[in-house]
């Protein structure tokens, strides 16, 4: 293949749309896009990472890319603005701060936002807007610079909307049920508590209780739900190629590299070295 045909198949790294059905999305959607949904009228059904979602109208959706995405279902009427952002260009611009695990992990629980009123589905289609134009002014004689930092300055926005839904979820959390509040410790807390008593002690139940309700209300364990909060953590601290390995180890509280090393091994079924190495 001749570098002028490389070129031609490599995916934009920007594409705004309005959406009315599945066949409106590029074909390749999932494999090489972050997909941001803010939906006008009526509402599409999912199944994300094996649980049934659903995003309606007035709300915000964001798909990561490669996400387990199936059964999309489209309501009639259906109005959606779409921007999707090329996987790579998206990843290699992410803001250096650690929010940004943060709303990674919550958005792969909870993929549909509420927006509170008007200025802020407002401010969302702006943001939508101010990269889309960004991205089409070529001509801009710092284009690649400038392109840039309003990907930096549109994910900054993204992690406004997430924040806000993270911290609304988290409140209306406090009184409810156990099996919500555990997973919302899970989620606060999995960095450094990878034992079952932990969270019974917050929630002043037995570790065995505690099991009891995660597995009738998910059909897996506490343990379970704990290592696979871990492991998405994990995994994405060892694609951030800022932070080394024993940094990464003592950010999660390990007592030694030996000790994380073989963690590791025994969730992602690699070293923490082979596992980078796999993302270059």
């Amino acid at each position: 293949m001749t570098p002028e045909n490389e070129k031609l198949d490599k995916p934009e790294r920007i594409i705004m749309l309005k959406v009315s059905k599945k066949d409106d999305f590029p074909k390749d959607f999932q494999a090489n896009y972050h997909t941001h949904l803010i939906c006008h009228r009526g509402g599409v059904d999912f199944v994300f990472n094996d649980m049934e979602q659903r995003c309606k109208s007035g709300e915000f959706l964001f798909w990561f890319a490669k996400s387990k995405l199936t059964d999309l279902e489209f309501s009639k009427g259906f109005s959606a603005t779409v921007l999707l952002v090329e996987n790579q260009f998206l990843n290699a611009n992410i803001p250096d701060q650690n929010w940004g695990i943060d709303a990674a992990l919550h958005s792969r629980q909870y993929p549909v936002k509420q927006l509170n009123d008007k200025n802020d589905r407002q401010r969302v289609l702006s943001n939508f807007q101010l990269l889309n134009a960004k991205f089409l002014d070529k001509e801009h004689h710092f284009y690649e610079e400038a392109l840039r930092l309003q990907m930096r300055l549109f994910i900054l926005e993204m992690w406004h909307t997430f924040v806000n839904e993270y911290e609304r979820r988290k409140r209306s959390l406090q009184t409810g049920t156990l099996y919500e509040r555990f997973r919302q410790l899970v989620q606060d807390h999995c960095m450094n508590e990878r034992e079952v008593q932990f969270y019974a002690n917050q929630l002043n139940i037995t570790a065995k209780y505690l099991n009891a309700i995660s597995k009738q209300n998910s059909g897996i364990t506490a343990s379970e739900w704990i290592q696979r909060f871990a492991k998405e953590r994990i995994a994405l601290l060892l694609q951030n190629g800022k932070l080394n390995i024993a940094e990464i180890s003592d950010e999660m509280g390990f007592s030694s590299r030996s000790f994380f090393t073989r963690y590791v091994k025994k969730i992602l079924g690699v070293t923490p070295s082979e596992y980078r190495n796999r993302f270059g």
